[in-house]
């Protein structure tokens, strides 16, 4: 019975969920920010390519 009472109290597995959770929501935030940041460069550059096309060579 002590032994099943300490394995309770254990909390190695714990702290190794919560650095997992943690790690995903890191993970999830660099996603969305990098497809945030994907999709004003992407609007940049077309504005650039719309300006460039009207530009003739001299």
């Amino acid at each position: 019975m002590n032994k099943f009472r300490a394995f309770l109290r254990r909390e190695e597995g714990a702290a190794a969920i919560e650095y997992g959770l943690l790690a995903g929501l890191i993970a999830m935030a660099i996603v969305v920010s990098a497809g945030m940041i994907g999709t004003s460069l992407n609007t940049v550059y077309g504005y650039v390519s719309a300006g460039l096309a009207t530009i003739s060579a001299p």
